[in-house]
């Protein structure tokens, strides 16, 4: 249990540092927050706003930041708790969320979601494997725009797809408690909501 509370303390603190302000920052790109419609500190306005170089180090730390926590409670020596497991899961993207850092705001969450549920690997591989399927299928094969809607819609159906995956009860609580903040997030951002459009790619 002791573990498990430290492992989610750890998870959370690692999710509350928001490397799209750092690597900015470093590469003096200037405040990126500032500069984007949604004052959101994550990968995409990192690549927009920061460039390059910015976007590439933001998204390999903000997936290592979600990784790192439940790889290591996973595999390191001690004991497991099957629904500390889903606190762990939690912590980091509801540290990029509502930083402790930046007097409790943050950013969505999409990247560091992705990292913890690779930190999940090999051992349970689905989670990661669907979110990242429905990703690519709604903004390759039945494109949704603007991106707040498809954010929504991937998280969703995701959750609902895993409902029904032999995944385990506690991954999927940490999966559904991860879908509930990046929509929390995107209820509370700032970004203009345009009408939502669906096509097929192959269609005109």
């Amino acid at each position: 249990m002791l573990r498990s509370i430290l492992f989610t303390l750890l998870g959370y603190i690692s999710g509350s540092v928001t490397y799209a302000r750092l690597f900015a920052a470093l590469l003096r790109k200037g405040d990126i927050v500032e500069k984007s419609p949604d004052r959101n500190p994550g990968t995409a306005n990192a690549f927009t706003y920061g460039g390059f170089a910015c976007g590439v180090l933001t998204l390999c730390f903000e997936l290592m930041k979600g990784f790192a926590p439940v790889f290591a409670y996973l595999n390191t020596a001690g004991p497991t708790s099957p629904y500390g497991l889903t606190f762990v899961i939690v912590a980091p993207v509801v540290g990029h969320a509502f930083s402790v850092f930046h007097g409790f705001r943050g950013g969505k969450g999409i990247a560091v979601s992705f990292g913890a549920l690779l930190g999940l690997m090999p051992t349970v591989w689905i989670p990661a494997v669907v979110l990242a399927m429905f990703f690519i299928f709604f903004s390759v094969v039945l494109r949704i725009d603007p991106h707040f809607y498809r954010t929504l819609v991937t998280f969703l159906v995701s959750a609902a797809v895993m409902a029904i995956c032999p995944v385990g009860l506690p991954v999927l609580l940490g999966f559904a408690s991860i879908t509930a903040v990046v929509i929390l997030k995107l209820h509370m951002s700032s970004e203009e909501r345009e009408k939502i459009k669906v096509k097929l790619l192959w269609m005109h």
